[in-house]
């Protein structure tokens, strides 16, 4: 067995270990968790803390840089899975009848758009709104959970949500960085 094939194995049984956690009694919390949607209050948070602390022009400038990072981020993270090409563990067939599958997607499963996603977010809002508020940190609380949800119902091994999360971290620095730039030119 060469190493790649350990670290997935390995991966598979953290994955099984994990999912095993929920229970009928919490997965209606997971699904809501796991939903893009539900959400939305927590966005429209975001929004009015950046025109608050930027005012129209700069926020304007700021809410088109995010929308471009989540853009960005997705399509980046469809080119990766295509070219991985990675089962997800509810299409797996060496795990899918021993685990416990909430929901069903068909595209492949490396890396995790909802990890990526929602940490290039987070780290984009932190380092935008760090110099106005006091606790930025607090909203990473939302990219872990809606990262592990993934692992929860059954649709992203551990791999997939850590390798995510790098990804993510990387893309909102630098779209922060590149909001710097953009803002020098408003005024």
């Amino acid at each position: 067995m060469t190493f790649l094939e350990k670290i997935i194995e390995y991966d598979k049984e953290l994955f099984i270990k994990l999912n095993a956690l929920g229970s009928e009694p919490f997965d209606a919390f997971w699904m809501t968790v796991t939903n893009q949607f539900s959400w939305i209050p927590l966005f429209l948070l975001l929004f009015f803390l950046i025109f608050k602390a930027y005012g129209l022009k700069k926020g304007l400038v700021l809410v088109v840089v995010a929308a471009l990072l989540v853009t960005f981020s997705d399509q980046f993270v469809n080119l990766i899975k295509d070219f991985f090409e990675r089962l997800r563990p509810n299409n797996d067939p060496t795990i899918n009848n021993i685990i416990r599958i909430l929901k069903t997607p068909h595209s492949f499963s490396f890396v995790s758009g909802h990890s990526t996603t929602s940490f290039a977010v987070t780290i984009f809002m932190i380092l935008t709104l760090r110099k106005h508020y006091k606790y930025p940190l607090l909203l990473l609380v939302w990219p872990i959970l809606f990262a592990y949800s993934r692992i929860y119902v059954g649709v992203h091994f551990p791999i997939d949500i850590f390798a995510g999360m790098l990804l993510g971290i990387i893309e909102g620095y630098t779209f922060y960085r590149l909001s710097l730039v953009f803002l020098k030119k408003v005024h």
